[in-house]
C-alpha cells in the first residue's frame, strides 16, 4: 500500500514516505498524536505509520482555509472583490430608491428618471469598454486597478458631499445631475478596472487552479447579490442616504488597499504594447481581429450575448410572472431572488469538480443546456414553492458557465491581449442586455398584451411564452457552444502538458 505525501488538517503534515514502520490491524493514531509517533493509514489488511513532522509557524487548520483562495496575491483581490462588490450592489439600489422614492418622491416622471440610470451604465459600457481594453493592455494592470478605486472613491466621495448638504442648498435637477454624471464616470472607471482585474487573475494564478479562482469568484459575486440590495435599504432609510453613500465609498477604499498589497512581477503586469497613442488604432483593430478570428472567442461572445438576452428577459418579467402565473405577492420576487443566488453559491462551489471532471468546455456548453432547459420548465410552473425549488436548481448549472467561462477564455486570449479582449466582450453582454430587457418589455406590453393559446392541453400566456422563447435561446447557445468548443479541452490540456 502506498500513500503519497499530502497535507494534514491538525497538528502535522506528513513529510517523507520513508522508513515506514509496520504495525498490526486495527492499530490507531490520534490526530493529537501526530507531531509525536506518526501518520497511521488504516489498509486492506495492514496499517502503515509514517514519520510527521509539526507544521512550520505554529499552523493549522486556518492555513488550510487559507489555502482554498490558492495563493496570497488571489485571497487579496478576492477581499478586494467581496468589499467592493457588495458596495457595488447596495450602490445601485440605494441610488434607485434615493432618485425614484425620497429625491422625487411623488414626481409623475421618477419611475423615468430612475430608469434612466440603467440606459447609463449602457452608455458608459458601451462607449468607454472597447477602448479601454487597449489601454488595460498597454498599462500597469495592478496599477490601472488602484488608479480605477481611487477614480471612483473621489467620485462617490464627491456625491456623498452632496448628499450631505442641507435640504435646498441644491435643486433637485442638480443633484440629478449630479447623480447621472457619478454613475457615467464611475461605469467608466469600472471598464478599465474590470478587464485589469480579469487578466491580473490570470497572471497571479496558475492555470491549472483557475477554475477554482473562478468558481470562488462566482460565488463571491453571488453573496453580494444576495447581501447588496437587501442592505441597501435599510441603510438609506434608516440612517440615510448620505451614509449609505459613505459606505460605498469606504468599499472601495478597501479594494484599494488589498490591490496595493498585491505583489506581481514586473514582466507579468506590464505588457508589452505600441508605445504612444499612433498605435491605438492598430492595437483596438488587433484585438478585434483575435475576436473574430478566434473560434473559441467568437462562440464565447455569441453565447454570452444569448444567455444574457435570456437572463435580463426573464429579471425583466419575473415579478410579473409571480403575480399572473404563480399567483403570489409580488413581495416574493425578493425570494425567488435569493433562491437562485443560493443555486449560484452551491453551483460555484461544485463548478470547480465538474470542470475538473468534464474540461472548462464542456462544462460550460453542459451548463447552458441544463439553464436553458430548466428556464423552459420554470415558464411552465403555476405555483410558488415549486418555482423556488426550480430556480435554486437552475442556479447551479448557471453558476458553472459563469465558472468555466474564465479558463476557457484565459486558455483561448494572450496575455498581451486579455484587455482588448474583455472590452468587447463586455459592451456586447451589455447590448444584449438591453436586447433582452426592451425586447421583453415590448412584448409583454404590445405584441403579446392579449396572448393567450391552448397547444394540446398546455396554456401559453404572454409571460411564460416570452420565459420559454429565453429558455430555448439559452439552449441554442448551448448546442452552438458544444460545436465551436469541441477540442477546447483537448489544447488546454496540451498546453498544461507541456507547461
Amino acid at each position: 500500500m502506498i500513500i503519497r505525501p499530502s497535507f494534514i488538517c491538525g497538528r502535522a503534515e506528513i513529510s517523507r514516505c520513508d522508513d515506514i514502520k509496520y504495525a498490526p490491524t486495527g492499530w490507531l493514531c490520534h490526530p493529537d498524536r501526530l507531531a509525536n509517533i506518526g501518520f497511521a493509514c488504516l489498509g486492506h489488511r495492514d496499517v502503515w505509520i509514517f514519520r510527521a513532522r509539526p507544521l512550520p509557524n505554529g499552523r493549522s487548520c486556518r492555513h488550510n482555509v487559507a489555502m482554498m483562495l490558492i495563493n496570497r496575491n488571489y485571497r487579496l483581490l478576492w477581499a478586494g472583490q467581496l468589499v467592493s462588490q457588495i458596495g457595488d450592489f447596495a450602490f445601485a439600489t440605494t441610488l434607485s430608491l434615493w432618485v425614484g422614492q425620497v429625491l422625487l418622491a411623488g414626481k409623475p416622471y421618477a419611475p423615468a428618471a430612475a430608469s434612466a440610470l440603467i440606459g447609463i451604465v449602457a452608455i458608459g459600457t458601451l462607449a468607454v469598454g472597447p477602448i479601454a481594453g487597449v489601454f488595460v493592455d498597454r498599462w500597469d494592470r495592478r496599477r490601472t486597478m488602484l488608479v480605477a478605486d481611487l477614480v471612483r472613491v473621489a467620485l462617490i466621495g464627491a456625491l456623498t458631499v452632496v448628499a450631505f448638504l442641507p435640504n435646498g442648498t441644491l435643486p433637485d435637477a442638480g443633484v440629478l445631475v449630479a447623480v447621472y454624471v457619478t454613475v457615467l464616470l464611475a461605469t467608466a472607471a469600472a471598464q478599465f478596472f474590470n478587464p485589469a482585474r480579469f487578466a491580473l487573475i490570470g497572471d497571479v494564478v496558475k492555470p491549472g487552479e483557475r477554475a477554482r479562482a473562478s468558481g470562488i469568484g462566482q460565488a463571491t459575486q453571488a453573496i453580494a447579490i444576495i447581501a447588496g440590495p437587501p442592505l441597501a435599504a435599510p441603510v438609506l432609510f434608516v440612517v440615510g442616504v448620505r451614509w449609505a453613500l459613505l459606505l460605498n465609498t469606504l468599499s472601495f477604499l478597501a479594494s484599494f488597499v488589498a490591490v496595493r498589497a498585491v505583489r506581481v512581477r514586473a514582466a507579468a503586469s506590464v505588457p508589452v504594447a505600441t508605445p504612444g497613442l499612433a498605435g491605438v488604432r492598430a492595437e483596438f483593430i488587433a484585438g478585434l481581429r483575435l475576436v473574430t478570428g478566434s473560434r473559441a472567442v467568437t462562440a464565447l461572445m455569441v453565447t454570452v450575448a444569448l444567455v444574457t438576452v435570456g437572463a435580463d428577459a426573464l429579471n425583466t418579467l419575473n415579478v410579473f410572472f409571480v403575480t399572473d402565473n404563480l399567483h403570489a405577492d409580488a413581495s416574493w420576487y425578493g425570494t425567488l431572488e435569493m433562491a437562485l443566488g443560493c443555486g449560484l453559491i452551491a453551483g460555484a462551489l461544485l463548478a470547480t469538480r465538474m470542470v475538473g471532471r468534464l474540461g472548462a468546455a464542456r462544462t460550460f456548453s453542459l451548463g447552458l443546456l441544463l439553464t436553458g432547459l430548466g428556464l423552459v420548465f420554470y415558464s411552465r410552473l403555476g405555483s410558488l414553492g415549486p418555482s423556488l425549488i426550480t430556480l435554486a436548481v437552475v442556479g447551479i448549472p448557471l453558476a458553472a458557465v459563469n465558472t468555466a467561462l474564465t479558463p476557457v477564455l484565459l486558455a483561448s486570449v494572450p496575455q498581451s491581449h486579455l484587455g482588448r479582449v474583455i472590452s468587447v466582450i463586455n459592451p456586447v453582454q451589455q447590448l444584449g442586455a438591453l436586447l433582452g430587457v426592451s425586447g421583453a418589455g415590448w412584448l409583454a406590453s404590445t405584441a403579446l398584451r392579449d396572448f393567450h393559446v391552448d397547444i394540446a392541453g398546455i396554456q401559453f400566456g404572454r409571460i411564460d411564452t416570452i420565459f420559454t422563447a429565453a429558455g430555448l435561446l439559452v439552449v441554442a447557445g448551448g448546442l452552438y457552444a458544444s460545436m465551436a468548443l469541441r477540442s477546447t479541452d483537448h489544447n488546454q490540456e496540451l498546453m498544461l502538458q507541456k507547461r
